[in-house]
């Protein structure tokens, strides 16, 4: 009994201090401030008032008057300005673009309205890149377990059907060889296209030989597959990575290329992955027709797997001017990553 009778004052002191609440008594006081400074300064002040108003006076009253609302509402607009940076940042806040505070300048009774709602996109930002990670990790294992039901179950069952149409063609009269051999290549073809999607879902070259190894093959796929060319420029010494940091720049850079042999209409792209001052850099370039204006699915994936290393991800895309998408990863922070 004698702990829930000491929390309701303490319920009653919070509902009390209110950010409404505080906020009528923070104008009030202003009010009464101003308007008793403005008494006491006509009170005092040589200036006089008869009981008719003298047209002598009128300029005395007006002058006493326009400089308590002045006064007024110079120190209302200051202690208002928070709420119109506040609404200001409310509509322009991303959770994928962390760090976008608003900064308490010492505005009294706003300050508990400032500092909650600070704390609100800090735990929203905490929330979101967890429930993207367990989301990322979860499509990472089914990428897995598609790849090898296509590898091991319809690969396996192609490569069969393929040996079986050899050994019939060979058998065959001379008249069904042609359309024998012409379901063998339709069949093959269809084993390629297998393993490349398997390829693509699962990057086993990542795991195997390291991430410049699965860019360089990702290049040679993209030129393989597109009347594009490519250029591809890596570092020879790159830092040390997790794990995760290495797939995020595959997938980025998987995704972008992907973007350019759909939409982009590119005769050459530049894949590079550098080192530079204070981090490290991934862009793909293309000279296509440019113009994103609407991020799809995709890119918001792109800049999900960003957040989730601490990396930056930026997109240009002027229309008839192609697109550079540039990922910047700094090296402090993954280096703490690693350790």
């Amino acid at each position: 009994m004698s702990h829930s009778n000491d929390r309701r004052p303490q319920q009653a002191a919070r509902r009390s201090r209110t950010p409404s609440r505080a906020l009528f008594w923070r104008l009030f006081a202003i009010n009464g401030f101003v308007f008793t400074a403005g008494t006491l300064v006509l009170a005092l002040s040589p200036a006089t008032v008869s009981s008719t108003v003298r047209l002598a006076e009128v300029p005395v009253l007006t002058i006493g008057l326009t400089l308590i609302i002045a006064a007024n509402a110079l120190l209302l607009r200051a202690s208002l300005a928070p709420l119109d940076a506040l609404a200001t940042l409310m509509q322009r806040v991303d959770l994928l673009e962390s760090g976008d505070r608003l900064a308490d300048s010492g505005t009294g009774d706003l300050s508990h309205l400032i500092g909650t709602f600070n704390a609100m996109l800090d735990r929203l930002e905490s929330e979101r890149s967890a429930s993207s990670a367990h989301a990322l990790a979860a499509q990472e294992g089914e990428r897995q377990r598609i790849a090898r039901e296509l590898h091991d179950e319809i690969g396996q069952s192609l490569t069969v059907a393929l040996l079986s149409l050899k050994r019939v063609v060979d058998r065959a009269p001379e008249d069904l060889r042609e359309d024998l051999r012409a379901a063998q290549e339709t069949v093959r073809s269809s084993l390629d296209e297998v393993r490349q999607v398997a390829r693509r879902l699962r990057p086993g070259v990542l795991e195997d030989l390291g991430l410049q190894s699965a860019l360089s093959a990702l290049s040679s796929e993209f030129s393989q597959a597109n009347q594009a060319s490519i250029s591809r420029k890596v570092d020879p010494v790159l830092p040390d990575l997790s794990e995760d940091v290495e797939l995020v720049i595959y997938r980025i850079a998987q995704e972008s290329l992907t973007n350019v042999a759909r939409h982009a209409h590119a005769d050459h792209v530049g894949l590079s992955l550098t080192v530079s001052d204070g981090g490290l850099i991934l862009r793909v370039t293309d000279d296509g027709r440019g113009g994103v204006r609407q991020e799809g699915a995709g890119i918001r994936g792109m800049r999900e797997r960003a957040h989730l290393i601490g990396a930056r991800l930026t997109i240009a895309s002027p229309p008839g001017a192609g697109t550079d998408v540039r990922l910047v990863i700094p090296i402090e922070a993954e280096r703490s990553r690693t350790r």
